[in-house]
């Protein structure tokens, strides 16, 4: 490969390869939810009354969410400073082993207390790898693809979260078909110990992967920065914080969706396999929408699209709760695709839109700091702030004026949010303003 352009096959494969790997660390990453959600105040939390119980366990899965801004801080580092493929490889293969080892832990009736702090410090290790991997395969995808085709190309690899929860999903619906006495004896551990396959698999394919044309430019023209991750709070402070706070309702319709409709549907006496269900369908919606809005990015304003999925995901959770308290399955399904309808669009354009507020030498950086900081406000704690205020009032309304506060959070921060003109990388490097200047992001219209 040269320094410029890549070759329609070398392309495919970076867009392939990182889809693989965003799919199977999300899945990772959703497989926990799921069971820290049904299982795992039994497991490793016996000790405590049911709801505590179950609240402790959903504090590990929040957990991962404290420790992706680290990973986003320390791999974006590495991936603007060392290249995409090989802080990919690495992330992979950290998220695999944590994986892995969380399937062999001893429970608590086995250790005791080692048990549940051995599962948060596992549980840490997961979060910082997927703070690092989530924006990688984007920047695979956006910086090895045609211009015209970024939008599309970084949506499909957008589509890994959809792919890793259909397959979280799905794994759970064959465990679960088994007795409960079995599942908790034994059939936990079969999800987290089947990723080392999924691993293995991703890791052949990145191993053959090209590093991307933009960031060899970078790398050739002597721009690449000593210290990026410092750049960018220093430089793009601003830009960083509007661009985490637009995140938090992406990531609250996601985990609240997926983790706490569970729990939800439990309240309402809707069962599990219904619920199930409803999310795989909510995948296969989302798995062809994206790539939709992505497609249409390429075409209309990013921005414009970004912001509408904002607007729906703000007003989505006063039609998706009622919708889901007729036990109606149709209606229920609606409900889903109303929820997931924003998110699909504004998911869809990100993978685009936000590496591009940010220089290509603090790009990985940019992207993994702001993206993760939102995981953490939206992401880390919603499904236990959603168990909470159901708990407490018994109602959905609080849950969804939850939702629509972060949702006119976001479309505050939005506003400051620009994307950056092409040029080479030294220009970008040279002409990048002190931060007081910068720190909005404001330039010249996108390609």
């Amino acid at each position: 490969m040269n320094t410029v352009t890549m070759s329609r096959g070398q392309r495919r494969r970076a867009v392939f390869s990182s889809l693989i790997g965003n799919s199977i660390e999300f899945y990772e990453f959703l497989i926990y939810g799921s069971f820290s959600s049904l299982y795992f105040n039994k497991l490793f939390f016996p000790s405590f009354d049911p709801a505590t119980g179950t609240l402790l366990s959903l504090s590990t899965f929040a957990v991962a969410f404290a420790g992706r801004p680290l990973g986003a801080f320390l791999f974006g580092h590495f991936g603007d400073r060392a290249g995409r493929r090989t802080t990919l490889i690495t992330t992979l293969a950290v998220m695999g082993g944590a994986t892995v080892l969380i399937g062999l832990l001893p429970t608590y009736e086995t250790i005791g207390v080692a048990a549940p702090i051995a599962l948060t410090v596992l549980r840490f290790i997961q979060g910082c790898s997927l703070g690092g991997e989530s924006s990688g395969g984007f920047l695979m995808a956006l910086e090895s693809a045609r211009p015209n085709r970024r939008g599309f190309l970084t949506a499909v690899v957008g589509t890994g979260n959809a792919w890793g929860l259909l397959l979280a999903n799905g794994v759970l619906l064959l465990v679960t078909a088994l007795p409960e006495r079995q599942v908790l004896a034994w059939g936990w551990r079969l999800p987290f110990v089947f990723s080392a396959v999924l691993v293995g698999v991703a890791l052949h394919v990145l191993s053959r992967l090209a590093e991307t044309p933009e960031f060899e430019r970078s790398r050739a023209e002597g721009a690449v920065r000593n210290k990026p991750a410092f750049d960018v709070l220093s430089r793009h402070g601003l830009t960083t914080l509007c661009a985490s706070l637009s995140a938090i309702p992406t990531f609250l319709v996601f985990y609240l969706g997926s983790v706490f409709s569970l729990k939800y549907g439990a309240a309402i006496d809707v069962g599990r396999p219904v619920m199930l269900m409803l999310l795989v369908g909510s995948c296969v919606f989302l798995i062809v929408a994206m790539p939709f809005f992505g497609w249409l990015g390429d075409r209309y304003d990013r921005k414009t699209i970004f912001v509408g999925g904002i607007v729906v995901m703000t007003v989505a959770p006063f039609a998706w709760f009622p919708l889901l308290g007729t036990r109606s399955f149709p209606l229920m399904a609606l409900g889903f695709l109303l929820l997931f309808a924003g998110f699909a669009a504004n998911y869809g354009v990100q993978g685009a839109f936000c590496p591009r507020l940010f220089p290509t030498v603090v790009r990985y950086s940019g992207m993994s700091i702001s993206y993760n900081v939102g995981g953490l406000l939206g992401g880390a704690v919603s499904p236990i702030i959603a168990t909470s205020l159901l708990d407490r009032f018994h109602s959905w309304t609080p849950i969804a004026v939850y939702m629509a506060v972060a949702g006119v959070i976001a479309l505050a921060a939005s506003g400051f949010l620009r994307e950056r003109s092409d040029g080479t990388a030294a220009q970008r490097a040279a002409t990048a303003p002190p931060a007081a200047a910068t720190s909005i992001g404001i330039t010249t219209a996108r390609s």
